[in-house]
């Protein structure tokens, strides 16, 4: 039903703009054109899609008429009816009599229809032609050239435009922060999450080296990306270089603690490298502390019981199930002591063990926090809201 009142108010508008310009072309007053009545009657008739065909036929198109075809073909590819936009932007660029900025505004909107039918090698040649010729609609086009880019995982093209969008230092030294249209983030968390896109893309191949120069320009970046000090910690770690590892990874505290548990297998593994037990439990002890979460008690736990055994694992966890409440944590607690008991209390404790892991499997492990997505593995791309690096692991203060 709303769809139907915009298209009455676009019929109006059309009426009206007929009316105008012939108005101004000559004084006599003109009958209107047969197409604006048969659109009408579609209308009427609640038949939307006979209205767009008469609407494209009625409407002379001009300066004054623009806005009214685009807003017409905005509103059909907002309703899924991508070819119908085409239509009505293809028939504006048929006109050589419009001006240059309007036959520029009439290609962006006709790439837009691409991009939501999928055809983005068309696409992708309007809003080149358009960052070259046309400077009013460059930096939209860009970011819907990094909509492209980002979707065909083209990440070295994608760099390429995120870095022509980078906002220019003033001769004072401040800077305006750019954000992208779409996601309202900054440009740089982005190019950021392209420059790890990029790395991983050259791990899987083998290079070590360039993967590590990726890295670290995603961090010049964005200082604070998390998504990059793992990977860089995980790349040091494959390469030896454990202490470099410990480096990085201890960094993740200061740039989002709330990434913390993401780094503790591959911290674990450096420590124990280096053999430096005492300096792992310190570090542990110190994020607990500070940052509560349920895979730091844990891991907490496991060191206990390599030095001190299980029972005093089992009471550890018991004191911090008192204060942190957590299933994981319940679930370890479980697992120490089953091992210790027989007959019908070890039978219990298996039935609580299943119950609480069947607990723990059907909650999610991990929610963006702009959108709500929730899920079970760590997507650094929200599926839901197109955000970067906003999904996190609920690992904090809750029985979960």
């Amino acid at each position: 039903m709303n769809d139907l009142i915009i298209f009455v108010l676009l019929f109006a508008a059309t009426g009206a703009g007929w009316w105008l310009g012939r108005r101004r072309a000559q004084p006599a007053a003109l009958p209107m054109p047969g197409q604006y009545y048969k659109g009408l009657n579609y209308l009427l008739d609640d038949r939307p899609d006979g209205a767009v065909d008469a609407f494209i036929n009625a409407l002379e198109v001009n300066t004054e008429t623009l806005e009214t075809h685009i807003a017409l073909g905005n509103l059909l590819r907002r309703r899924g009816e991508v070819d119908r936009a085409i239509r009505i932007h293809q028939n504006l660029l048929a006109r050589p009599s419009l001006p240059r900025p309007h036959v520029h505004q009439a290609h962006l909107e006709l790439a837009r229809d691409y991009i939501s039918a999928g055809l983005f090698d068309r696409a992708e040649r309007l809003l080149l032609d358009l960052v070259k010729d046309a400077p009013e609609q460059r930096r939209a086009g860009q970011r819907h050239l990094l909509e492209i880019f980002q979707s065909q995982r083209e990440w070295s093209s994608a760099i390429e435009v995120a870095t022509a969008l980078l906002p220019r230092r003033s001769l004072l030294g401040s800077v305006n922060t750019e954000v992208l249209s779409e996601s309202r983030q900054p440009i740089e968390v982005v190019l950021a999450h392209y420059h790890c896109e990029l790395a991983a893309e050259l791990l899987q191949a083998g290079d070590i080296a360039e993967a590590r120069g990726q890295l670290q320009l995603a961090l010049s970046r964005d200082r604070n990306c998390v998504r990059a000090s793992i990977m860089l910690g995980q790349l040091e770690y494959q390469a030896g270089d454990y202490r470099q590892a410990l480096k990085v990874l201890r960094k993740v505290r200061q740039q989002d603690a709330d990434y913390i548990p993401e780094t503790l297998p591959t911290l674990r593994e450096s420590y124990r490298q280096l053999d430096d037990g005492p300096a792992m439990r310190r570090y542990l002890e110190d994020c607990l502390q500070a940052h509560p979460s349920a895979p730091l008690v844990l891991a907490l736990a496991d060191d206990i019981r390599e030095q001190a055994g299980d029972d005093a694992a089992a009471e550890f966890l018991s004191e911090q199930l008192s204060h942190n409440p957590s299933l994981s944590g319940l679930a370890g607690l479980i697992s120490l002591q089953i091992g210790h008991v027989e007959g019908r209390v070890k039978d219990n404790l298996a039935v609580l063990e299943r119950l609480v892991q069947g607990l723990i499997a059907e909650r999610p492990t991990y929610r963006c926090g702009h959108c709500g997505f929730a899920g079970r593995q760590l997507h650094w791309f929200c599926p839901g809201c197109k955000h970067w690096g906003t999904v996190k692991g609920l690992f904090g203060n809750h029985v979960g």
